[in-house]
């Protein structure tokens, strides 16, 4: 599953450091510390491996 933003791929990165022990994971903030306990190793490591040219900076959800 690729990252669909810069912040989604880049926050997928931190919680991957995190999971991994290169982080500690009360530096986490926003969504890479919801994705370290929701997400396994290898999902995060599809985000984190996506590159980051074309995407834009954020995306946002359509309203309902």
């Amino acid at each position: 599953m690729p990252a669909k933003s810069k912040a989604q791929q880049m926050a997928a990165g931190a919680a991957l450091a995190a999971k991994r022990g290169k982080r500690k994971k009360s530096e986490l903030k926003g969504a890479a510390k919801s994705m370290v306990e929701s997400m396994d190793e290898k999902q995060l490591h599809d985000l984190a491996s996506t590159p980051q040219k074309g995407k834009p900076n954020h995306v946002t959800e359509p309203s309902r």
